[in-house]
């Protein structure tokens, strides 16, 4: 499937036969405007067009799910990674007007923090802001404590890496953990097998494509919506006024 779909997501159009084959899993990370020290601007995705994504959805007649609903038609998850705060102070309310939940996906170790994995420096959720979006009607999954790529750390790290987010987050927060998301989409065979040991429902992946039954639901497909800033209507919608 993912060699006839677009690199990055925009909107529907091109899209829509493919979404009607299964579970379509959407991967955000920032939403606002990107600092210039920004490495990777494309990351942030403009709240305008994040709302009119959602827009589209709903006149489509799509409904939330979870990654691991594979076997659902006419519905999409909506996921981001890291808990940047951006995603609270612009997702919450568009998602709610329109109808949507989503899924955030938090390195357990860095609550409260700035992430040091990109040269943005970009404030990540604190604990207070995890319950915010837990309140609004939104899930939560792990992401790791540290954010490392769990196939070039040893075997036992890594295993502590995926244990302990899971734990870490379900005791803060007092809600199940069901979802695990791989840092950098880093993963293979063995460190899988550690998240589905660890009592882990699924994991999502970068990996390009749609979701049916027939797929791992630990090696979850995604659809990265990402906004090249070389479009000059791009441009125009993520620095205007």
């Amino acid at each position: 499937m993912s060699d006839v779909l677009p690199d990055h997501y925009e909107t529907l159009a091109p899209f829509r036969a493919a979404f009607a084959t299964g579970l379509p899993v959407l991967m955000y990370h920032k939403l606002g405007r990107p600092p210039l020290s920004a490495r990777n601007k494309g990351l942030f995705i403009a709240p305008r067009l994040f709302a009119r994504q959602l827009a589209e959805w709903k006149l489509a007649g799509l409904a939330s799910a979870m990654p691991d609903e594979t076997d659902a038609r006419g519905k999409i998850a909506i996921t981001f990674d890291d808990g940047y705060a951006s995603a609270l102070e612009h997702a919450c309310e568009p998602l709610r007007e329109h109808g949507f939940a989503a899924i955030q996906f938090l390195a357990a170790g860095f609550l409260g923090k700035t992430n040091t994995w990109d040269a943005s420096g970009e404030h990540l959720m604190d604990s207070a802001q995890v319950r915010d979006w837990l309140g609004a009607g939104h899930a939560i999954g792990a992401h790791s404590v540290t954010h490392p790529r769990l196939t070039q750390i040893a075997v036992e790290q890594a295993r502590e890496e995926i244990v302990s987010s899971k734990r870490r987050l379900e005791d803060e927060f007092g809600v199940r953990v069901d979802h695990f998301c791989y840092p950098f989409g880093d993963w293979n065979e063995r460190i899988a097998a550690m998240v589905a040991e660890a009592g882990y429902r699924s994991a999502v992946s970068t990996d390009v494509g749609i979701n049916t039954r027939a797929t791992n639901p630990f090696a979850l497909k995604r659809i990265a919506s990402y906004f090249p800033l070389r479009n000059p209507r791009n441009l125009w919608l993520t620095f205007r006024p």
